[in-house]
């Protein structure tokens, strides 16, 4: 199944296009989406593959690095739709977080979100995933600009992340950034994420109305259920976010979706593949991501990857890639500078 985006997403991305003087239409055509799609009755969506290319190239062609967090700055809560209701009268920014896990289909396929907490500090985790596998940058910052906005809707003046946190390195200019999100900026991350305290988690939303949200939410359900995500992608998003944690064994995995390990296997049997399959397919997209990260040793990116000895890791890239993971690496620093 083709993840998708709501057309929500292009009516913002015109309004920032406009801004930086480019044609948005000539991009729109090109990425092989209709104006038509921009209509404000539309209820289409859109494959996110699509999508994630039109904010790759309009970065591109605007020579704008922070194209994604542009449009996240406009971004309201009602941009999501029918969900927007349901969150708006959530208890809890907790609530409101598990709200969109639950619902995230209607939000966004390609959406992965993973809440950990440590002590009295919790990681909202997010990685945006395309049945083309490749990273991009605008498109997760696009992501936390809006789970970062949501935040703040939700707890109007109390919201005070500690920190945020990106795998990419950082722009040129930061400004926008401070700009959006006020904090502390961490680039070159091992994850891509909001880093804030339980205590912001639990703060009570003054807006919240449980018999609303019961209402919104009996709607909802039935959406859902028109809205099934394929097993595969939905296993894929969750070894993505999990895999760096070490978390990615596929008893968790299977916890996370509700169920035992043995359904877990006989689904994916049924789609024919497995959990080890999966593992290694989102290994190949992963590893590159952190092998161009200078800062990273390949110790640590054997540890990312899930392999406890770095020759473990070695032997697996060579296996997948034809050359050692120092080999590559010293290859493409060369082609870079």
């Amino acid at each position: 199944m083709v993840p998708l985006a709501h057309t929500a997403v292009l009516k913002n991305y015109v309004d920032v296009t406009q801004q930086l003087d480019i044609n948005p239409y000539h991009l729109l055509s090109n990425v092989g989406l209709c104006p038509t799609q921009l209509s404000s009755n539309s209820k289409q969506r859109i494959s996110v593959d699509k999508a994630v290319a039109l904010l790759e190239q309009s970065a591109q062609m605007s020579g704008c690095e922070v194209f994604g967090l542009r449009m996240a700055e406009q971004r309201q809560l009602s941009d999501f739709g029918e969900i927007s209701l349901l969150l708006s009268y959530q208890h809890t920014l907790r609530d409101a977080i598990q709200t969109m896990v639950r619902y995230r289909n209607l939000l966004n396929d390609s959406l992965a979100i993973y809440v950990e907490e440590v002590g009295n500090t919790a990681i909202i985790r997010e990685e945006v995933v395309t049945t083309a596998s490749v990273y991009s940058r605008q498109a997760s910052e696009l992501a936390l600009g809006i789970m970062h906005r949501l935040c703040a809707a939700l707890l109007l003046q109390k919201w005070r992340p500690l920190s945020i946190h990106f795998t990419h390195s950082a722009p040129k200019d930061l400004s926008v950034h401070r700009r959006v999100f006020g904090c502390s900026l961490e680039f070159g991350s091992d994850f891509n994420g909001i880093v804030c305290t339980t205590t912001d988690l639990d703060s009570a939303n003054p807006q919240a109305n449980t018999a609303m949200a019961s209402h919104a939410q009996r709607y909802l359900d039935i959406l859902q259920n028109d809205n099934e995500s394929s097993i595969i992608f939905d296993i894929r998003k969750s070894i993505y976010l999990l895999l760096p944690m070490g978390r990615a064994t596929i008893d968790q995995v299977a916890q996370t979706h509700g169920m035992n390990v043995r359904t877990l296997q006989r689904r994916l049997e049924s789609a024919q593949t497995s959990f080890s399959d999966l593992m290694n397919d989102v290994r190949r997209n992963l590893v590159f991501r952190y092998l161009k990260n200078m800062n990273y040793s390949l110790g640590q990116v054997s540890d990312i990857l899930g392999y406890s000895m770095p020759s473990s890791f070695t032997r697996w890239f060579i296996s997948q890639f034809g050359m050692a993971p120092n080999t590559w690496r010293s290859h493409n620093k060369t082609l870079q500078d």
